[in-house]
């Protein structure tokens, strides 16, 4: 009888320790979970460091980038989306120079390049002096959705909206404009340095857009700019209910050290 008993509580005691075992090992998951990245964790995670940009302001990776490399990585306020939208992803570059011709491939590399983005891509397209030009319309847009881009950003103009906006498919563009690039250009380049908007966007830099705009970030500091960028973020969204709650930007600012 004894011996029974014994080992009863022995059994007790082994799925006591077990539990604690577990809770133990669950806490530590949530702490883990919850402890913030650093900018190692991100360089040896590129996706989560993509998805992680997808989290933050447009507003604030500007002013990390500004605040870290001295210099401004935003584009110009003429690139406007064609609906709200956030999104972030890798720079597909692609050139199209201005050249009237007669050439049917003369746009072929344009279309292979969709066909080479991976997921996550951001087509980022130079049209030159393409204001009136639409870059990309439907087709190319859906050909994009289809292979899981994030969005697309043309330093020119866009066309096809109805179809753009009925798959959701994000686009940033000077303008809709009706015309066609076909027979007035030529395919210039893929994964190559382009200047587009006011800033100049390397194959792989990480592309930031939302309402406030469209952010490149080069690829290189794109980790630090991220936890610089989260840290801003984080300030400046605590100081609307403190602003709120005490009626003064002033003594938000003195409290938060952000404007």
């Amino acid at each position: 009888m004894q011996t029974v008993r014994v080992r009863r509580h022995a059994r007790w005691f082994i799925a006591w320790g077990l539990g604690v075992g577990v809770v133990m090992a669950c806490a530590t998951a949530v702490l883990r979970a919850d402890t913030p990245l650093t900018a190692a964790d991100y360089q040896r995670d590129p996706a989560r460091m993509v998805e992680a940009y997808r989290h933050v302001e447009a507003a604030s990776v500007s002013d990390a980038e500004e605040q870290l490399l001295h210099e401004k990585h935003y584009m110009s306020h003429k690139v406007q989306a064609i609906f709200p939208t956030k999104f972030a992803g890798t720079a597909l570059t692609v050139l199209l120079k201005k050249e009237e011709n007669k050439d049917p491939g003369a746009l072929s590399g344009m279309l292979e390049a969709i066909d080479t983005g991976s997921a996550g891509s951001v087509y980022v397209m130079k049209v030159e002096d393409g204001e009136d030009i639409a870059g990309m319309g439907g087709l190319m847009g859906t050909a994009m959705f289809a292979r899981g881009f994030a969005g697309a950003v043309i330093d020119g103009g866009v066309r096809d909206l109805p179809q753009l906006k009925r798959i959701g498919f994000p686009v940033y563009a000077t303008g809709p404009v009706p015309s066609t690039s076909v027979s007035h250009y030529r395919f210039g380049g893929a994964n190559l340095p382009i200047e587009v908007a006011g800033t100049m966007v390397n194959a792989g830099d990480i592309i930031a857009a939302d309402q406030d705009g469209v952010v490149v970030v080069p690829r290189a500091r794109a980790a630090e700019v991220l936890i610089l960028a989260q840290k801003l973020d984080e300030s400046e969204h605590s100081m609307y209910p403190y602003i709120e709650k005490f009626h003064s930007i002033v003594e938000a600012v003195k409290q938060f050290g952000r404007i």
